[in-house]
């Protein structure tokens, strides 16, 4: 029974489009959910157990706000998506913790300078490209050679977080590398179909109203992978980009390298970028739309910063 409810689940997922992160992260808190009410099916519970769960959490595994609210995020879509039950009706939401709110860090021009210097090979390159516009880990990893307009100097950023595509301007610094990585790519896409591969990963149905577009080099990742990789989803042998923890962990051993105390990850980089503007007088509202926010108020947690 657990084993059918979780393919329906994976199912709804892959209908929804949701990322393969979200459908991994949704599928196990579910099976956590099942298996800690010896499994008994989510139908003959309801928000009382749903609450035991929680509790569970929280206070044995003493997991964070955020990991939390993410377990009650998949029960509740396991719930309202696959069994069609309203969870609403049953005040569940006020089941979801309460998060705190932190400053983002952020680094100075010279820290953001010497951590880049510190990166090798094309880990470099991500990093000035994601810095020199501001842009999410997901954002510049899935990249696709199409993205970069060098007629007229930008990049283009489809299915962010916002929901809302948008344009930057291209860092005309590292306008020859992208041109050199592009070149690097294109080879790399020629020599894998002459081995009987070439195919790239497309977004939604795009791959069943366009049949060849999965092997046309312009939906190449800018970034792919060193190696051929099997698409835990289609089964089929294809050259992914580079991994969100392969390019995190290239991050923090250059930050080692250049002794810089501060937490570094991969959204600093976003948030001194954020910083920087502002300290360069650029408004708040070019500011929001740069980074893609729905609002102005997420992006005033900048002005915070410059007041302590």
């Amino acid at each position: 029974m657990a084993r059918k409810l979780l393919d329906l689940l994976r199912d709804k997922i892959r209908f929804m489009h949701y990322s393969i992160r979200t459908e991994t992260s949704y599928v196990s808190w579910s099976k956590q959910y099942i298996l800690f009410h010896n499994k008994r099916h989510p139908l003959e519970m309801g928000k009382k157990e749903i609450e035991e769960f929680l509790t569970f959490l929280a206070v044995k595994k003493k997991v964070s706000p955020s990991t939390k609210n993410q377990a009650f995020s998949a029960v509740l879509f396991l719930y309202t998506q696959v069994l069609n039950i309203n969870m609403k009706a049953q005040g569940i939401n006020a089941l979801r913790a309460q998060e705190r709110k932190h400053l983002p860090i952020v680094l100075t021009r010279e820290e953001v300078q010497n951590i880049i210097s510190n990166m090798k090979g094309v880990y470099k390159l991500i990093l000035t490209l994601m810095y020199g516009c501001g842009l999410r880990m997901n954002e510049v990893l899935r990249l696709r050679l199409k993205d970069i307009d060098f007629g007229f100097d930008k990049v283009y950023i489809y299915d962010s977080k916002s929901l809302k595509d948008r344009v930057l301007p291209l860092p005309s610094i590292i306008k020859q590398e992208l041109l050199s990585q592009i070149t690097k790519v294109t080879q790399t896409h020629s020599q894998d179909l002459i081995n009987g591969y070439g195919s790239v990963y497309l977004p939604y149905a795009f791959e069943c109203k366009f049949k060849n577009a999965k092997k046309d080099p312009k939906w190449k990742f800018l970034f792919p992978m060193d190696n051929l990789s099997v698409d835990p989803r289609s089964g089929e042998t294809r050259r992914h980009h580079v991994l969100e923890k392969t390019f995190g962990r290239n991050i923090k051993i250059a930050a080692q390298k250049s002794n810089i105390n501060k937490k570094v990850s991969s959204h600093v980089f976003r948030h001194s970028y954020a910083t920087h503007l502002l300290q360069a007088g650029i408004d708040i509202r070019s500011i929001q739309e740069l980074l893609g926010h729905k609002s102005v108020e997420t992006t005033m947690i900048y002005t915070h910063i410059l007041r302590h």
